[in-house]
C-alpha cells in the first residue's frame, strides 16, 4: 500500500459499522451499570416494611390519580386560589400524559434481568420515562408553590427510589421522569407568578 492509499478515508460502511459497534458497547455498559445499581438498591432496602411502603406508593401514584385528587381537594379548600389549583392539577395530568407518550416513543422495556426482583405489577411493558416520577415531581413542585411550603418536595426522591426498589424502573427512568415533571411544575408556577404580577 503506497502513501496515497494510506491517506484515503475508510469506506463509509466501515465507519458506520465502527460507530454503531462503539455506540452499542457504550449503551450496554450503561445498561449493566443501571442493572447493578438496581440490584444494590434492592439489597439495601430488602426489609418487608420498606418494600410494602414502596408498594403503597406505587398504588397511590398509579395514573397520577392520588395527585389529581389532592389538587382538586386544594381547589375546594382554598377558594381564593381555586383557578391556580385547577391549573396545577391539569398540569399534573398533562405531565402524566406526556410521560405515557414518551414511553411509547422510546419503547424501552422494563428491567428483566433475572437478578432483579419485581414486586409489583405494571400497566405496560415500557419504562422510560417513569410516569410515577413525572407526575409526582410535577405535583410536588406545583403544589408546594401554592401551599407556600417545601414539604411536598420530599415526595420526589421517595417516589423515585420506590420505583427502583420495586424493580420496575431503571435509575435513568425515574431521573428523566423527574426532570420532565419539574419542568412542567415550574412552568405552571411561572405562569401563576406572571398572572399575579399583571393583576
Amino acid at each position: 500500500m503506497d502513501g496515497t492509499d494510506r491517506d484515503k478515508p475508510p469506506p463509509l460502511g466501515r465507519v458506520s459499522w465502527t460507530v454503531t459497534t462503539h455506540t452499542s458497547a457504550v449503551t450496554w455498559g450503561v445498561h449493566e451499570h443501571e442493572v447493578a445499581a438496581i440490584i444494590r438498591i434492592q439489597s439495601l432496602t430488602a426489609s418487608p416494611e420498606i418494600r410494602q411502603g414502596a408498594v403503597i406508593l406505587s398504588r397511590a401514584g398509579e395514573h397520577a390519580l392520588c395527585w389529581t385528587a389532592l389538587g382538586l381537594v386544594g381547589a375546594v379548600l382554598d377558594p381564593q386560589q381555586r383557578r391556580p389549583w385547577l391549573r396545577a392539577t391539569a398540569t399534573v395530568v398533562g405531565a402524566h400524559a406526556v410521560s405515557v407518550v414518551l414511553k411509547r416513543a422510546a419503547r424501552r422495556h422494563r428491567p428483566s434481568d433475572p437478578r432483579i426482583r419485581v414486586h409489583v405489577g405494571t400497566p405496560s411493558h415500557w419504562s422510560f420515562p417513569s410516569s410515577h416520577a413525572t407526575s409526582t415531581t410535577a405535583a410536588a413542585v406545583a403544589y408546594s408553590r401554592l401551599l407556600g411550603r417545601r414539604f411536598p418536595l420530599f415526595s420526589i426522591p421517595v417516589m423515585m427510589a420506590s420505583r427502583v426498589i420495586l424493580g420496575v424502573h431503571y435509575p435513568s427512568d425515574v431521573l428523566a421522569g423527574s426532570v420532565i415533571g419539574a419542568a412542567m411544575g415550574h412552568w405552571v408556577a411561572r405562569a401563576r407568578a406572571r398572572a399575579g404580577s399583571r393583576s
